[in-house]
């Protein structure tokens, strides 16, 4: 066990070495999604955690508007370092989730999901009218520095990209340990049967708010991220498509999976911009159509279908037991 825990890790380090240094060949256009992917993946990721507990949030754009504005207001008080800015996104939105997690984590199912798409919906309606925060128009942001270091307009691109692909690599080590600890253990079993979790002395409220918060953490994360990479944010980030977007993409993901939430974010982005570009008017139609044939032949998701893969490569054949 341990061997292959070290094994994931290298490979993984391996990985993230292997994208940031392709970053620095690729076109800024290139740069740019990427770095949309890892802040969206977040998102998805805490979605992910939900997803596990049977859970499903059609809100969480109210936490990932939330990071995104937190990250914008204090630029423009002259603060631009990014390691600072995603601390205190991140800090805000684990707040924010914890206070309405107290209230959420007694309902479950179309109540938990409507509840969180409703207070997703007031805030863009006070941020849609908040004259201060600049209304429909939205809030600009500065460029981030870090640590003190300013780098110029040919790299600046490529040095958030680098940026995003560490939070993105601390946030999946962080969702993997969790996945296999006896929290996150406890949490994946919550769908099955809340009963035997009260009989075995855990508290199902507990764990609900727990990975709640960690949804919303990850959320604000990647909305501070897309506030920094974009330099501007607005108010239909609270918006119910921009929820909407996050699961559609987590059910393309599949619960299990870690990685597999970044790779269907990559995915959808990269539908979205070719069907942007060459069905203009009807890009919706074939992301919608690519949401079916995934439901059909993918129920559990790509998460579910490398596991498949995986499993059948390293199974190893029975051995035959020799004649006596």
């Amino acid at each position: 066990m341990v061997m292959s825990q070290n094994t994931i890790l290298r490979g993984a380090g391996g990985a993230i070495c292997v994208l940031a240094g392709a970053g620095y060949l690729v076109p800024e256009w290139i740069l740019y999604t990427g770095a949309l992917v890892l802040a969206k993946g977040l998102v998805v990721l805490g979605l992910c955690l939900l997803l596990r507990m049977n859970l499903v949030s059609f809100g969480q754009g109210l936490y990932y508007c939330a990071g995104a504005y937190i990250c914008g207001l204090i630029s423009q008080a002259g603060i631009s370092d990014a390691f600072l800015l995603v601390v205190l996104a991140a800090a805000g939105s684990a707040l924010t989730g914890l206070f309405i997690g107290l209230f959420l984590s007694a309902y479950r199912g179309v109540f938990f999901a409507m509840f969180n798409l409703a207070l997703s919906m007031i805030l863009y309606g006070v941020l849609l009218k908040s004259v201060s925060l600049g209304g429909s128009d939205g809030v600009g942001v500065a460029a981030p520095t870090y640590l003190g270091f300013a780098p110029g307009t040919g790299m600046r691109l490529y040095v958030f990209y680098v940026f995003a692909l560490a939070v993105a690599a601390v946030a999946c080590l962080f969702a993997y340990v969790y996945s296999k600890s006896e929290m996150g253990l406890a949490s994946a079993s919550v769908k099955d049967c809340e009963i035997r979790l009260e009989y075995l002395g855990l508290s199902v409220r507990y764990l609900v708010i727990c990975n709640f918060v960690i949804a919303s953490t990850l959320a604000g994360i990647g909305g501070a991220l897309v506030a920094m990479v974009s330099g501007h944010i607005i108010p239909e980030l609270a918006y119910w498509t921009t929820s909407g977007e996050f699961v559609f993409i987590t059910v393309l993901s599949g619960p299990n999976g870690i990685l597999s939430a970044f790779g269907a974010t990559a995915i959808f982005e990269t539908i979205r911009l070719v069907a942007g570009q060459y069905m203009p008017n009807s890009w919706q139609f074939l992301l919608g159509s690519f949401l079916l044939l995934s439901i059909l032949f993918m129920p559990n998701g790509i998460s579910a279908m490398a596991g498949r893969l995986t499993s059948k490569r390293t199974a190893a054949p029975a051995k035959e037991v020799p004649d006596v």
